[in-house]
This record gives C-alpha cells, sequence and structure tokens, in this order.
C-alpha cells in the first residue's frame, strides 16, 4: 500500500455502493466476544514509530496504545484501547523495505488447514500459522493478485472487542483488479457466498456473506484507477465527524486521500497517516 492519490472519478465507485451494503451490518452488534469463521476480526497497523502512531491516532480515534507487559517477547506488538477495550493492534515494521500499512485478519476455525487452502487456490503464505502466546495462531498471506490478508484462529483472543463505533473499525473492503478471480480465490478458501452489485459509476461491487451476514466487500478497481494502486484490503474506521476527522489528520501531519462524500449511511473519507498507511473514516447518520 503507501499509495497516494486514486483521483476524483473513483470517488463514486466508492460511495455509491457502502450505503448499499454497510446499513444493515454496521448498525448491528457493537460489542464482541466472539467471531463467526470468515469474518474479518481484527486490524494491525505497521508503523515505523509507534509513540508517534499514538499521537497521531489518539486525538483521532480516541485509542490510547500502551506497551503490553510481554510486547518485548512479541516483537513490540500492542494493542490501541477504547474506552478499555481493545480495537487495533500496532507493531513496529519488521523488515527493510516494508511499507507502512493497515492489514485486516479473517477469523479461521483452523489455520492449517486454511493455510494449505490459501496455497492450493493460488495464494502466497508469508508468514505461516505461528502461535501468539496463549491468544491464538496467526498467519500472514498474499492474495493471487498480492494482496495482504491475515488470518486468525482465536484462543485467548477473539479479536476486537468493539466494532461498528466511533474509534472501532466497521468494515474491511478489497480492491481488486479482477472481482471474477478474488471470488473464486476467497470463496473457495473461506467459503464465502457473493452478492454481486452494478451501477453506472462502477464496473463491479461485491458484498460478501457469511451465513447471509455481510461480512466485507470487494471493489473492482478500473482503469480509472492510477495503475500504480496495488490491489489491497482497506480498512473503515468509524468517527463522530467526518470534516473534523480530516482536520486532525492534516493537523497530526497526515492527508486527505479523496472524500468527503455523502453516502445513505453517513459520509466518508479516504486519508492516509504520516507514514503513508491509508485508511478510510465514516461519520454514521443517526
Amino acid at each position: 500500500m503507501g499509495h497516494s492519490h486514486r483521483g476524483d472519478e473513483f470517488e463514486p465507485r466508492v460511495w455509491s455502493y457502502l450505503a448499499k451494503t454497510r446499513d444493515e451490518r454496521i448498525l448491528t452488534m457493537s460489542e464482541r466476544t466472539s467471531y463467526a469463521p470468515g469474518t474479518p476480526c481484527w486490524v494491525d497497523l505497521a508503523t515505523p514509530d509507534l509513540e508517534a502512531a499514538e499521537k497521531f491516532y489518539g486525538p483521532l480515534l480516541g485509542w490510547e496504545i500502551p506497551e503490553l507487559p510481554n510486547s518485548a517477547e512479541m516483537g513490540g506488538y500492542r494493542r490501541a484501547k477504547k474506552d478499555g477495550r481493545d480495537v487495533a493492534g500496532a507493531m513496529p515494521l519488521m523488515q527493510e523495505g516494508q511499507p507502512p500499512a493497515w492489514s485486516t485478519y479473517i477469523s479461521v476455525d483452523d489455520a492449517d488447514a486454511i493455510a494449505r487452502a490459501i496455497q492450493e487456490k493460488g495464494g502466497t503464505m508469508i508468514a505461516e500459522p505461528m502461535a501468539v502466546a496463549s491468544y491464538g495462531r496467526l498467519a500472514i498471506f498474499t492474495d493471487p493478485e498480492g494482496a495482504f490478508i491475515g488470518i486468525w484462529e482465536p484462543a485467548d483472543f477473539a479479536g476486537a472487542e468493539l466494532v461498528n463505533e466511533p474509534g472501532a473499525f466497521s468494515w474491511n473492503e478489497l480492491n481488486t483488479g479482477n472481482a471474477a478471480a478474488a471470488k473464486a480465490f476467497y470463496g473457495s478458501v473461506f467459503g464465502w457466498e457473493f452478492e454481486e452489485r452494478e451501477s453506472e459509476n462502477a464496473d463491479s461491487y461485491v458484498i460478501c456473506l457469511v451465513d447471509g451476514d455481510r461480512v466485507a466487500g470487494m471493489l473492482e478497481m478500473s482503469s480509472r484507477v492510477p495503475s500504480e494502486v496495488p490491489p489491497h484490503w482497506n480498512t473503515y474506521f468509524t468517527v463522530e465527524d467526518t470534516e473534523a476527522a480530516i482536520e486532525q489528520v492534516e493537523a497530526g501531519g497526515g492527508a486527505k486521500v479523496m472524500g468527503p462524500m455523502d453516502v445513505e449511511v453517513g459520509r466518508i473519507a479516504v486519508v492516509h497517516d504520516p507514514w503513508g498507511a491509508v485508511f478510510s473514516v465514516i461519520r454514521l447518520n443517526p
């Protein structure tokens, strides 16, 4: 990721679908203690400066990102908290050349089986399944188009304790160059079913479902999107006020990528933090 502007022509492709896809899920359970397999359950940030990241995301999303008692043995990993509840992760960059970025993790009941399926279907394992203390088991991979994503097999830790409220993530969306291929891959790996959406503003938008619940989206990028924008997963965070969030992003050294724009369920914008990690913000309508 770490990309910059996608161009104003891309805006309607994002906005026109979010209203239709988020209205049911975004107003459902906020406090979570478990996730159905196949559901995005966690997001985390890789950043070159954790202390500075806390100063940026703290005022923006109401987070504290304290060191954990076992942070050192977990490579410096931390968990961002909103009102005392875990909402996201943050960690230092692990290798030279790694871009600062937000990553999405999908809950699974068997990381080893899913890892095998990922490779059989053309994905590439970046980190094979591994235990993370007593919390659960983690693996990181790229899909056949190169979009990074993780899987999480929970043990003591299920994932975010708060979703769909200000300061928490509320939607995860794959930006892909080939929605048909993405459906084939993710459908076979995670058992997702799909709901197609069509509009004059976009080539394709796909809703991903688990047992009828909308859990994620796929946006097909078109020739109007700059070619340097790679396939990627985007995280949406809920905020109280979109304009205020943009101002806070810019005051903290980040920048707006596109928006703000009204959709049926609220007002949305795409931004990046001071190190180039891209994410989206949305103010929900009452």
